[in-house]
């Protein structure tokens, strides 16, 4: 079992950054791969970007390709998003989620457990 606690959204203005983060209960979080996901108002919820387990593989949405970074500190037991040139079309509740399986994925369905999200609102 894997308790997610989402942090770090807010009110940020078209350009900005912001650093989201994913503290993570238990001591097996380095067998989890890690996603971030967001959801829209009247929105799908949408892959974000992933992490492998060790770490050394990344995916992201072409949407936020090169201004998205996603990482992992298993010593923390947290994965961060950092977001750099936020545009308002990035607003959203922003949800990590942890999967089980050493594949990486962008389908939310195969993710096991899920934080309660963070708001993330960027004003033009």
């Amino acid at each position: 079992q894997v308790q997610l606690v989402e942090s770090g959204g807010g009110l940020v203005q078209a350009g900005g950054s912001l650093r989201l983060s994913c503290a993570a209960s238990g001591r097996t979080f380095s067998a989890y791969a890690m996603g971030w996901f967001r959801q829209a108002p009247r929105k799908e919820r949408e892959f974000v970007a992933l992490i492998s387990r060790s770490g050394g593989i990344t995916n992201y949405a072409d949407s936020v390709k090169g201004r998205f970074t996603i990482s992992r500190d298993d010593a923390k037991n947290t994965v961060y998003l950092q977001m750099n040139k936020l545009k308002t079309e990035d607003t959203a509740v922003y949800y990590c989620a942890a999967r089980a399986a050493a594949s990486t994925t962008v389908v939310a369905e195969s993710y096991n457990y899920w934080g309660q999200g963070t708001q993330v609102t960027v004003s033009s």
